[in-house]
């Protein structure tokens, strides 16, 4: 039998992604367009999952880039990744249905790195704040997975990239793997690549990368460091 999962943020970048490549045979994904499925309207949210009786929902959509916009605009950061997935997880905990949140590896505080589940967070921008804030409702309901992802879509598609800013960047392709096989987990989970800077990610694909300094963009005080600890989910897909 089919596992019958509800994926929102369809139409987004790795939305597209998932579409394209999981494995048919063993998944039901339903991908709800925001007028069949709107996150802001708690009504539409139970009226479809009642419809497609789903034993998860995976919860991708979400305002992301530019990430100007969460200093910009800070309202629709907040109704988008805040009110939006506290709307999510009340109707999921009604229904009781499994809950995967995806988040970012942006809620650390970027200063050492290598960060595991337990470690304290603290954002480097507003963007994360924004998905502390979906955390915060996700983790009052046992039935649910909260995945602090560093992800990126492949090609890379900027001509330039960060040598000193560390990640654990992954394309999208390789998380669509990993996903599928930890959606029975619950708590937080870390997924993402080899700790490096985002101009070696890059260059790894395209040698015409240039070298940029993040340091000196975006000022003194930027936090450089948001790689995660992967040894938890090394041990769940060894």
């Amino acid at each position: 039998m089919k596992k019958i999962i509800v994926f929102t943020g369809g139409t987004g970048r790795f939305g597209q992604v998932v579409k394209e490549n999981y494995n048919r045979s063993k998944i039901k994904i339903y991908f709800p367009s925001s007028r069949l499925l709107n996150i802001l309207s708690p009504a539409s949210i139970k009226k479809y999952l009642k419809l497609k009786k789903p034993k998860y929902l995976i919860h991708a959509a979400a305002l992301s880039r530019p990430m100007q916009v969460h200093d910009t605009n800070i309202s629709k950061s907040i109704d988008l990744n805040i009110i939006g997935t506290s709307n999510i997880t009340k109707i999921c905990s009604d229904l009781d249905i499994k809950l995967i949140f995806i988040s970012t590896s942006y809620v650390y505080p970027g200063i050492d790195g290598e960060y595991k589940e337990c470690d304290p967070i603290k954002p480097i921008n507003n963007y994360g704040l924004s998905k502390m804030g979906g955390e915060a409702a996700v983790q009052m309901y046992n039935n649910s997975l909260i995945v602090r992802a560093s992800m990126t879509e492949k090609p890379f598609i900027h001509k330039s990239a960060f040598s000193d800013f560390i990640t654990n960047f992954l394309y999208h392709e390789e998380m669509v793997k990993i996903l599928f096989k930890v959606l029975d987990e619950k708590g937080i989970l870390n997924i993402g690549g080899k700790s490096q800077s985002v101009y070696n990610f890059a260059k790894l694909k395209n040698i015409k990368v240039k070298k940029i300094s993040a340091k000196r963009i975006l000022g003194k005080g930027t936090k450089l460091n948001v790689s995660m600890s992967l040894s938890k989910l090394k041990k769940i897909i060894k």
